[in-house]
């Protein structure tokens, strides 16, 4: 009787193997991405994305079905290749793949679950603060003196097209800010919303960074580079929870990528925008 009593105390409690389960299904569906996007290995990739969300479904079918919002995401924008591509129909792969990966889920969401995790509050009655502002002017800062070292010390520039002409300049210019801004609509607005449902603030944060990061290694920003993304994800995921402001996130990914746009052009044309005191 006793050495049954002692067994049942090492027994693990079931809310705890439930949040267990929870919490490896979504952890299955976002680090998938780091095959999809960041390893290039597919179909095998598909194998974590789809066992997530089913072990999802069968612990808490709440979160199994905004795991399916999110692997359906990411599944329309593993159907193209994310290298950098400025021809019109690089222009329109992007284009149509990345509108899709953003528009699929908020429609399912709205008429399939019927809910509303997934906003994009532009306006939010909440005047910026000195702390925002003088946020704003960090980030331009440490961008101006950080980005030419990296774009140019490792030589990712190179990954991104050559830039022959004013017209491939305005292109590479339209191409940053509108990849710039889905990354918003995408990883914050969508993949962090909707698995804030479930879980911290900090585990939601981890777990939407882990996908963002991973397209960002697609698209180009290799080498060391995660070492400046992965910062950058967990930052703007933070500044969302703390501002519920699109408009503010989207401000500071658009500064920073400004000083992007800037440092490639650098590289392809060291006789423009040298003004970088770090570029090597």
């Amino acid at each position: 009787m006793d050495a049954g009593v002692a067994t049942s105390h090492h027994l693990v409690p079931p809310g705890r193997l439930i949040a267990a389960a929870r919490l490896a299904g979504a952890s299955l569906v976002c680090g998938s991405a780091v095959l999809l996007f960041g390893l290039h290995v597919r179909p095998l990739a598909y194998l974590p994305l789809v066992a997530g969300v089913l072990l999802a479904l069968s612990v808490d079918r709440r979160l199994g079905k905004d795991l399916v919002l999110i692997a359906v995401g990411m599944g329309v924008v593993s159907t193209i290749s994310l290298e950098a591509d400025l021809s019109d129909a690089g222009i329109a792969r992007f284009a149509v793949a990345l509108s899709a990966a953003v528009a699929v889920p908020f429609a399912l969401q709205r008429w399939w679950l019927r809910d509303d995790s997934i906003r994009f509050p532009w306006r939010v009655g909440r005047p910026w603060t000195r702390l925002h502002w003088t946020y704003l002017v960090v980030v331009v800062v440490a961008g101006y003196l950080v980005l030419p070292w990296y774009f140019l010390s490792s030589g990712v520039w190179t990954h991104w097209p050559a830039l022959d002409g004013g017209g491939e300049i305005a292109r590479l210019f339209v191409g940053v800010a509108a990849v710039g801004t889905w990354d918003e609509l995408f990883f914050i607005c969508t993949v962090f919303a909707l698995l804030r449902q479930h879980f911290s603030v900090t585990t939601a944060n981890l777990l939407q960074a882990t996908v963002f990061v991973s397209f960002l290694w697609e698209l180009g920003y290799r080498s060391w580079g995660p070492l400046l993304t992965v910062p950058f994800a967990l930052v703007q995921g933070l500044t969302f929870a703390r501002t519920a402001s699109l408009t503010y996130v989207l401000t500071v990914h658009l500064l920073f990528d400004a000083v992007v746009f800037a440092v490639l052009v650098h590289a392809h044309h060291p006789e423009l925008f040298d003004v970088f005191l770090t570029a090597p």
